[in-house]
């Protein structure tokens, strides 16, 4: 496995300067970053934030990706608590401020590719969700880990809907929830995350597809049976539970062997879709052994 590649904070740039190429190396981060910046990959631009807050899949406020941004706007993200239970040594319900303050120092920013389809590279702020699941305690029994959005159809419109089964709900190994690479994240071009992204805090793995990130988290529970999840309950020969991207593995309804790169010009040609969505060097050896067209 190749080790994870690390930027400088003069190389992560502000939003207003990171769609300038030339101005890619010189630039330097708004105040507060002092450590090295993970970067992955280091050569793709970022979107724009206009790009990134505009265009989102976010069912609980919408079916249409214009909807997120419309809906979400008067939601309340404060007071706002997250209930940690299950295989754990360590169980409650904390304050969001209780549960990450003692993170706040190490939050990082990631320029992340983020692939369902359709494609973005996003600068987003966050830490390894590995580091925040330490300190629960997780017992031998703890193989996966299960993570449930918000149930508040008042502010949520789209929960009205019988779109999915809410609350959503996504999950992950153990072993795919402790890696660097899976992280919490809390903000986007060093900004506090907005509403139609997932505030206050949403998940973000990025050699899985979009779908597998949930948002405005409310509830983490360590389980020893693979938990049922949102989209692999709505349509189980569609989305499977581990949502790797593999070029090689269609949706029965589209090819997922290109994807198109939001933010360029409308009609440029699709570029080939990356296995594991261009991470395979760090995380492939999650897998080893595995028929990733059967564990889709």
């Amino acid at each position: 496995m190749m080790p994870i590649p690390h930027i400088l904070p003069s190389e992560i740039t502000p939003a207003g300067v990171f769609l300038n190429r030339r101005a890619l190396l010189g630039a330097a981060l708004a105040s507060g970053a002092s450590a090295l910046l993970p970067a992955f990959p280091a050569t793709d631009e970022p979107n724009s934030f206009e790009d990134i807050t505009s265009y989102n899949n976010y069912y609980e406020f919408g079916t249409d990706k214009a909807d997120p941004k419309a809906n979400a706007q008067r939601f309340r993200t404060k007071p706002w608590s997250v209930t940690v239970d299950g295989e754990a040594e360590v169980k409650g319900r904390y304050a969001l401020e209780d549960l990450l303050k003692p993170h706040a120092l190490q939050e990082r920013v990631y320029r992340l590719r983020c692939v369902e389809g359709w494609s973005m590279v996003v600068p987003w702020n966050g830490f390894p969700l590995g580091d925040l699941l330490k300190r629960f305690k997780p017992t031998s029994k703890a193989k996966y880990v299960e993570m449930t959005t918000l149930l508040d159809p008042k502010q949520m419109p789209g929960q009205r809907y019988a779109v999915l089964d809410w609350p959503y709900v996504e999950a992950l190994r153990m072993d795919e929830a402790m890696h660097p690479l899976t992280l919490l994240v809390t903000g986007v071009y060093g900004k506090p995350l907005p509403n139609q992204n997932g505030a206050p805090m949403r998940l973000i793995v990025p050699w899985k597809y979009g779908f597998k990130g949930v948002k405005s988290i409310v509830r983490i529970r360590f389980t020893e049976a693979q938990p049922r999840t949102a989209w692999n309950i709505a349509a189980p020969d569609e989305y499977g539970f581990y949502a790797n991207v593999n070029p090689r593995v269609d949706h029965p309804r589209w090819s997922q062997a290109t994807e198109r790169r939001l933010g360029g010009p409308l009609f440029a040609q699709r570029r080939p879709t990356l296995p594991f969505n261009g991470y395979a060097d760090q995380v492939a050896h999650l897998y080893k052994g595995m028929d990733l067209r059967r564990f889709f």
